[in-house]
C-alpha cells in the first residue's frame, strides 16, 4: 500500500508579495489556474490508487486546504489531515505521519513524502520513478528522489550517488504438489538471474552534501555523480520508525509523546501544543536520512522545479521575442528580459531590462532578476515593523469564506465579504468599532443582540459597539456583503468570540 504524505505550509518569504505566511507558496496559482497544492494532490492520488492520502499542515491552513481539495473534486473522506499547532521542521511531521500510518492504516504501509510546493509537469515519468522508489522501500531502503542538476545551483543541497542497486530478486512461491509432499517452485516466478540483468532501481547514497559554492557546484555537475536533494522521500512506516529509534531516539520519543496526546485520532488529527513544541526543530535529512544505514536515491526522469525564487518563476514558461514574460495587464516599451505579474492593475515598464515586477494590488515588488532571492530581507523588515503585508493579502481567507479590504483608513475600514453556503461567522462583539452590513448579492441571516432576521439584497443592518452579533449564509450559493467599520481601532484582536464552530480564538 503506497500512502502519499503531503507536507504543506511555508514561511511565505521567497515569493513575496504573492506568497505570504497566511497564504504560502502551495496555494499560489500557476498559469493554468491550478495551485501547486492542487497539482501535488493530483500526483498523490494517481500514485495512491485506493489508499488514503495524508496531509500534514498547520491548523491555520486546514480550511483553506480543504477548500482547495474540494475544488479539485477530491473525496475528502480518503484525505486524513494531521494539523500542527505551530511551525516545525520536516522530521517531526514525517515521524508523526509514520506513527499515524502504523496505527490507522498499516504498519508496513509505504509512505511517499511530497512537499506541496514543487512543480512537476511530466506525471507519467513521476509515477514511474515513484514505482522504482516504492520497490526499494519495500526492500527496506530509505529512499530519496534526486534531481539531475541542469546548472551549478548553489541554493540546493546535493547527494553523491554510489553503486547501482538492482531490483530485488522476486520471492519464489512454493506449493505442495497434490500427488506428493514434494515442494515445487511456482512456474510464474521470474528467476533471480533475470532480475539482476534488469535496469537498476536506484543508487546507494554515498553522502549528503551541504549547499556548495559556485566552483564546487560546477565540479559536481561536471562529474555526473551528484543530484540535487529534492526533499521527496519513500520508505515503509515501520522501517522509518525502526531507524529513527536507532539514529534519533530523541526525535522519535518526542513524536510518540505528541502522538499519544493528540486531541483526536480521527481526521483532522490535532496535537496538544505543549507536547508538539517539545519536538526538536530538525529536518528529516539531518535527523534520519544522513544517519541511516541503508539510504538510496532514485535519479528523477521527470521535470522539476521548487520555484524557490522569482528568478526561477520567471524561467518556467517561454518568453516573447524580447525575452519578456507577462502575466496580467502590462505594457512594456523598449524593455527586455523582464518578468511582470499583475493582479488587476496595469503595469507599465519603459526602457528597463532584467527586472522582476510583481503587483498584487496592495504591494509591489521591483527587483533585478539576479537579486530576487533578497526579497526575504523585505519580508524581514516588514515583520520588524509589524506590517500586515508580511503575512496577509488584501484578500484574506477564512473558514467561512473570505474578505477583501477595500479601504483601510484611520477612521474607517471597508471590506467586501464572501460567505460560503451553510457557513457562519462567530458570535462576537467589538469594543472599539461599530459595523454596517449591506448585502450586494444573496440573502444573509443576521443576529444583532437578541433579534434575528433575514437581510436581502440591497438591504443594510447596523451593529453598535458592544453588541453581540453574527452573520450566516443559510442558502446554497455564496453571499456577498459590504462591511463598513467605524471607530478608532480595527485590529482583528478587537473580536470577542462567544461561540465559534471552527474552534478559533484570536482571528476571525
Amino acid at each position: 500500500m503506497l500512502v502519499p504524505v503531503i507536507l504543506s505550509g511555508g514561511a511565505g518569504t521567497r515569493l513575496w508579495p504573492v506568497s505570504r505566511s497566511a497564504y504560502p507558496k502551495p496555494f499560489m496559482r500557476m498559469g493554468d489556474g491550478q495551485s501547486l497544492l492542487g497539482k501535488t494532490l493530483a500526483r498523490a492520488l494517481r500514485c495512491a490508487d485506493a489508499a488514503p492520502v495524508l496531509t500534514v499542515t498547520g491548523r491555520d491552513y486546514y480550511f483553506l486546504t480543504r477548500d482547495e481539495y474540494a475544488q479539485a473534486g477530491a473525496d475528502l473522506d480518503r484525505l486524513p489531515f494531521l494539523l500542527e499547532p505551530a511551525g516545525r521542521n520536516t522530521a517531526p511531521a514525517v515521524v508523526l505521519a509514520a506513527l499515524y500510518a502504523r496505527d490507522h492504516i498499516a504498519p508496513d504501509a509505504t509512505l511517499l513524502v511530497l512537499p506541496a510546493d514543487h512543480l512537476i509537469r511530466d506525471n507519467e515519468a513521476f509515477a514511474a520513478d515513484v514505482g522504482r522508489a516504492a520497490r526499494l522501500a519495500q526492500d527496506g531502503w530509505l529512499v530519496t528522489v534526486g534531481i539531475r542538476p541542469t546548472h551549478p545551483e548553489t541554493g540546493f543541497g546535493y547527494i553523491r550517488m554510489g553503486e547501482a542497486i538492482a531490483a530485488p530478486a522476486p520471492r519464489r512461491s512454493r506449493a505442495l504438489a497434490p500427488e506428493a509432499d514434494a515442494v515445487q517452485e511456482c512456474v510464474d516466478c521470474t528467476c533471480a538471474a533475470e532480475a539482476t540483468t534488469a535496469a537498476p532501481l536506484g543508487r546507494a547514497v554515498q553522502a549528503f552534501v551541504e549547499k556548495p559554492n559556485t566552483q564546487i557546484a560546477e565540479g559536481y555537475v561536471a562529474s555526473g555523480e551528484y543530484v540535487w536533494n529534492s526533499g521527496m522521500f519513500c520508505f515503509r512506516a515501520d522501517t522509518l520508525l525502526e531507524v529513527a529509534a536507532q539514529v534519533c531516539p530523541d526525535v522519535l520519543a518526542a513524536a510518540q509523546a505528541c502522538h499519544a496526546q493528540a486531541t483526536s485520532h480521527e481526521s483532522p488529527v490535532e496535537y496538544a501544543r505543549e507536547a508538539f513544541l517539545v519536538q526538536p526543530d530538525i529536518s528529516i535529512d539531518y535527523a534520519i536520512m544522513e544517519r541511516a544505514p541503508r539510504v538510496a536515491v532514485v535519479p528523477a526522469t521527470f521535470d522539476w522545479s521548487d520555484i524557490g525564487s522569482w528568478k526561477a518563476m520567471s524561467s518556467l514558461d517561454a518568453a516573447d521575442g524580447e525575452g519578456n514574460r507577462v502575466y496580467g495587464q502590462a505594457v512594456l516599451v523598449e524593455s527586455a528580459n523582464c518578468y511582470v505579474q499583475s493582479q488587476g492593475r496595469v503595469v507599465a515598464a519603459v526602457g528597463v531590462q532584467d527586472l522582476v515586477i510583481v503587483d498584487t494590488g496592495d504591494a509591489v515588488l521591483v527587483s533585478h532578476r539576479e537579486r530576487a532571492q533578497a526579497v526575504k530581507q523585505v519580508v524581514e523588515r516588514l515583520r520588524a515593523d509589524n506590517h500586515s503585508a508580511a503575512s496577509v493579502h488584501q484578500t484574506v481567507h477564512r473558514p467561512w469564506g473570505s474578505y477583501t479590504v477595500l479601504e483601510d483608513a484611520a477612521d474607517c475600514k471597508v471590506k467586501r465579504l464572501t460567505v460560503k453556503p451553510g457557513h457562519v461567522l462567530s458570535l462576537q462583539l467589538h469594543h472599539r468599532r461599530s459595523e454596517h452590513w449591506t448585502v450586494v448579492d444573496g440573502v444573509a441571516k443576521v443576529r444583532i443582540g437578541e433579534r434575528e432576521f433575514l437581510l436581502n439584497r440591497n438591504e443594510s443592518a447596523y451593529i453598535p459597539m458592544e453588541t453581540v452579533h453574527r452573520l450566516e449564509n443559510p442558502t446554497n450559493t455564496d453571499i456577498h456583503l459590504i462591511e463598513v467599520q467605524c471607530g478608532d481601532y480595527f485590529g482583528e484582536d478587537d473580536i470577542v468570540r462567544l461561540e465559534d464552530r471552527y474552534g478559533r480564538v484570536a482571528s476571525r
